[in-house]
């Protein structure tokens, strides 16, 4: 097997562990056992788990970035584009353990500080994006402030990461993230927007490509 392809089979495991578990409950053992490789294997490759978390966190959100630009580039209008994203969120939210965001901000800051790049880059610019252009067809409110609601969304979204607002025992972390996005729609769209967001919800009309 090539170093790259190895390379990859490590990120993917340790994804998959981290994705399930958390970061902070999974050790270098973990992985190893995981992937049936020797712990020798997973250091020559990253210097220590700090590294590892690091590039599991850069791959997972270059596939975020790719998977919402496609979503930008293939929907029809922007509410179509806002019902992939709700797709997209429900997809993503099943497979991650909600104190992922939570060990990534108290004990991981490399890894931490590319989400906050992330968040304050394309996330934000993909909030105003939105808002700009709904207003433009029609479909978003007058008089919104996009800097204020990106800031806003986004501070949601890391909101319902925290276990001490929204504890495991008492909420189902996917539907949290479900909530807080229709929340946004909702508070942002006309009423020619929300017939029509509500009507491809109605029609399930999803892609492949999202699924």
């Amino acid at each position: 097997m090539e170093e790259q392809d190895i390379k990859d089979k490590i990120l993917k495991g340790a994804e998959e562990l981290f994705m399930r578990y958390g970061i902070r409950s999974i050790s270098m053992d973990d992985i190893a056992r995981h992937l049936s490789v020797s712990k020798k294997t997973l250091y020559q490759h990253f210097a220590d788990k700090d590294e590892l978390v690091l590039m599991v966190s850069r791959n997972h959100l270059d596939r975020n970035k790719a998977q919402f630009e496609n979503i930008r580039d293939n929907s029809k209008n922007l509410i179509e584009e806002l019902v992939l994203l709700s797709a997209c969120i429900k997809v993503n939210m099943e497979s991650i353990n909600p104190s992922l965001l939570y060990d990534l901000q108290k004990f991981y800051p490399k890894a931490w500080a590319e989400w906050i790049d992330f968040k304050n880059k394309h996330f934000h610019d993909s909030v105003v994006r939105i808002i700009t252009k709904g207003v433009a067809d029609g479909y978003v409110r007058e008089g919104l402030d996009a800097e204020i609601l990106s800031v806003m969304r986004i501070e949601c979204v890391q909101m319902g990461f925290n276990p001490e607002i929204f504890s495991p025992a008492n909420f189902k972390f996917q539907q949290v993230q479900e909530q807080l996005f229709e929340h946004f729609v909702h508070g942002i769209v006309t009423e020619k927007g929300r017939k029509l967001y509500l009507k491809y919800k109605e029609l399930n009309k999803l892609p492949s490509t999202v699924l």
